[in-house]
């Protein structure tokens, strides 16, 4: 429980931390699912971003993807209102992009990656919205996967905050019994350093490869080369 000293400072942390992104990502609402010219031959890769963010903050690694041979067309970013609920409306809204992108690439299964609150929403779509069947790859940056005290700092007024709560009911039901179940790969990326995430062992979950990035700050591990690097090697497994 934060004291009142410690609310006003983590709240300026959290908003800080999560509202950078977001001035690089003005796009609002779902990206649209381009027309491809073809049918895609790899896997596409949905990307999901967190809080107070938007699909911009994924250029980094959409070049580093486009660099190893990716085309635009087989690359989406879901974008969404990041203050909503998760079981409620966002992984239900997630499900009906993935299914339009695997209509439109003619792809059995996409792969998934997600910052931060997204992984919440991917991870429910996975586990209870039917992205079993339909994701290959699901990676984690940052994730606040068992939750995160300082999402106290904002709990009162906003439900995506009092979703990442420890405890909360999104992440009570997402921890329950196996937290990587069915046939899909996972993978975790995760900082000593992350000012967001706390503790910062929230993000790896048993079964998934987790893989530690050394000392960077939450929003730095989206241009960062080496977890950009093992993220693709993730995806290429």
């Amino acid at each position: 429980m934060l004291t009142a000293r410690q609310g006003p400072i983590a709240l300026l942390t959290l908003c800080l931390a999560l509202m950078a992104p977001a001035a690089a990502a003005h796009a609002a609402g779902r990206s649209p699912v381009p027309a491809p010219d073809r049918l895609s031959p790899r896997t596409p890769v949905v990307f999901v971003h967190g809080y107070n963010a938007g699909p911009g903050v994924w250029g980094s690694l959409r070049a580093d993807l486009r660099a190893d041979g990716y085309t635009d067309a087989e690359l989406f970013s879901f974008g969404y209102d990041t203050h909503q609920s998760v079981n409620e409306v966002l992984a239900g809204r997630l499900a009906a992009y993935v299914e339009q992108v695997r209509r439109d690439t003619g792809a059995a299964k996409v792969d998934v990656v997600a910052h931060s609150f997204g992984s919440l929403v991917s991870r429910w779509y996975v586990r209870f919205g039917g992205g079993a069947s339909a994701v290959d790859h699901w990676v984690s940056l940052a994730g606040p996967n068992r939750g995160t005290s300082t999402a106290w700092a904002c709990a009162l007024w906003d439900q995506a905050c009092r979703d990442m709560t420890p405890g909360s009911y999104v992440v009570r039901n997402l921890g329950s019994g196996d937290p990587t179940p069915g046939a899909v790969k996972y993978a975790t990326f995760w900082s000593a350093c992350d000012e967001v995430i706390n503790p910062d062992d929230s993000v790896p979950l048993t079964g998934a490869a987790n893989t530690p990035v050394g000392c960077l700050a939450h929003n730095d591990l989206l241009g960062d080369d080496g977890t950009s690097a093992g993220v693709r090697a993730f995806l290429a497994s």
